[in-house]
């Protein structure tokens, strides 16, 4: 199959008339919340649909229809033309349907073979498994999948995230799964991983695989996808081929408007130093750091993977030791040996890993925002509950938080949701500086619109602020200043007026101009 031909439609692949799986009508509630509305899709064999829309826009739900965990309200769905109840994940499983999350949804105690046929083991006469067979099979799969480097009996947790994801593609691949739901697979995974999963992914496809591609970035969705479907708050809004459509266009779809106005025009009128850091330095991660922040100023911080961005920043928040260096805040030096010293000095720290780090599942989002603030929400220890609802509803209204209310478990909310609950809750300790560390990263555009709104709105207030990103638009269409890193040392300085991304790519790889 010439799949590049077929991207750019020019040839259309076997079987294009007649989809693998099709949705037609969903729809789907919540209590307070209308999840999916009318909702339809259709994947075709041999071919990637990526399927586009904002954090909360029902991308979420509709997987958990497909894979047997939600039972629609209406609509119907058919698996190669026939109508098919998916009551429970093993239906869907027996339908051919299987998903690779973006966390993989994997058992690191077990083995690799056992991950890969867990729940249809093949078995002796007497019942019992066979695991001379589960290995040979194992093996097998892994090699036809071009990753025969996987030993069957090595544990799943002395695995890397890549390797995961080959697991979870090979467990696919035991069942002879027909319809594979790609869900932000490339989040966590290298360059050099990405490029192989795309490989994997060009191999499923030629493999007849029906691939439902869900992902933010779209350079990604442009490459490897052949198809698109966009949702806008819970209904389907547009579809077809992407060889027939741009960016743009996709973007208006999504939120309405062009993709131009996504940073918002601020002129930068900054005040005097606020942050100033010389000679910070770690025993293996920075060395000989220095830098200012002005008030009102948002200073971006750029580098490559393992540059050392982020644990400068840990360094700064008090997260992590460092063996010498001076930090100051507003002309007095402060030196935070905890996260609650530099947060008491005025300096809070939203982390990349928002799941991991910045929410606390399971606390519904009231008390997630006011948790660091408990002193302004507590009288004679005790907690007063008006109060706490009172700080969350100020902070989560300035960042336009969707939710049915703010009793909702933070866990339940998309991830861009849950990013502006992490940015509320450091905002309500009314710091003096903010580090945001890839405050966009895994959200969609809208989501990021909000928040990019929201720092300009910040900095104009006097706030300060030190944005880490991978991203050289957000870099560049956010920064006044921005800070290169390359191999834990600063490599260069710019003020933004001019600057533009081949730049800061050469000073990050450290290529001569």
């Amino acid at each position: 199959m010439d799949t590049t031909a077929q991207r750019n439609g020019t040839e259309r692949p076997q079987g294009l008339n007649a989809p693998r799986l099709t949705l037609a009508g969903i729809g789907k509630s919540f209590p307070g919340v209308r999840a999916l509305h009318d909702v339809s899709l259709s994947l075709y064999p041999g071919q990637v649909t990526a399927l586009i829309g904002e954090n909360g826009a029902g991308k979420s739900t509709l997987v958990k229809i497909m894979t047997g965990i939600y039972q629609p309200d209406s609509g119907s769905i058919a698996v190669d033309g026939s109508p098919v109840s998916l009551a429970s994940a093993h239906a869907a499983f027996a339908n051919g349907i299987t998903a690779i999350h973006q966390e993989t949804v994997l058992f690191d105690e077990l083995s690799v073979a056992e991950n890969i046929f867990l729940g249809h083991a093949p078995r002796t006469r007497l019942s019992l498994i066979d695991w001379s067979t589960m290995r040979a099979n194992a093996r097998e799969v892994l090699t036809t999948m071009q990753a025969g480097h996987i030993d069957p009996d090595t544990r799943l947790k002395d695995l890397g995230i890549a390797n995961k994801h080959l697991v979870a593609v090979a467990r696919a691949m035991s069942i002879d799964a027909s319809i594979v739901i790609m869900d932000e697979p490339t989040a966590a995974l290298s360059m050099k991983e990405i490029e192989e999963l795309f490989l994997l992914i060009e191999f499923l496809k030629g493999q007849g695989k029906a691939i439902l591609f869900i992902s933010h970035k779209f350079d990604e969705i442009f490459r490897i996808a052949d198809r698109y479907t966009v949702f806008r708050d819970g209904e389907m809004v547009g579809e077809g081929l992407l060889a027939d459509t741009s960016q743009n266009d996709i973007v208006k779809l999504m939120v309405g408007r062009s993709i131009d106005h996504i940073f918002p025009q601020r002129t930068a009128s900054l005040g005097n130093p606020v942050l100033e850091v010389e000679g910070l330095s770690h025993p293996t991660e920075f060395d000989d750091i220095g830098f200012s922040l002005h008030e009102g100023e948002i200073l971006g911080f750029y580098g490559l993977v393992g540059a050392g961005r982020s644990e400068v920043m840990q360094a700064i928040a008090g997260i992590t030791r460092v063996s010498r260096g001076t930090i100051s805040l507003e002309g007095k030096a402060i030196l935070p040996k905890s996260a609650a010293d530099a947060i008491n000095a005025g300096i809070v720290y939203v982390p990349e890993e928002r799941g991991k780090q910045g929410v606390v599942i399971g606390l519904p989002i009231f008390q997630n925002v006011s948790l660091p603030s408990l002193k302004r929400t507590s009288k004679s220890g005790l907690l007063r509950l008006a109060d706490e609802f009172a700080v969350a509803r100020k902070y989560t209204e300035r960042l336009d938080l969707r939710a049915s209310s703010l009793s909702q478990d933070v866990g339940t909310l998309s991830g861009g949701n849950q990013q502006k609950v992490v940015i509320a809750k450091w905002l309500a300790t009314q710091p003096k500086v903010i580090i945001l560390d890839e405050p966009t990263k895994g959200i969609d555009i809208g989501s990021k619109a909000a928040v990019h709104g929201f720092m300009a709105e910040l900095v104009a207030e006097g706030l300060s602020v030190i944005m880490v990103s991978s991203e050289l638009p957000e870099i560049l269409g956010m920064s006044d200043r921005v800070v290169v890193m390359r191999e834990g040392r600063i490599a260069a300085v710019y003020d933004n007026e001019g600057l533009d991304a081949e730049t800061l790519v050469r000073a990050a790889a450290g290529i001569a101009a």
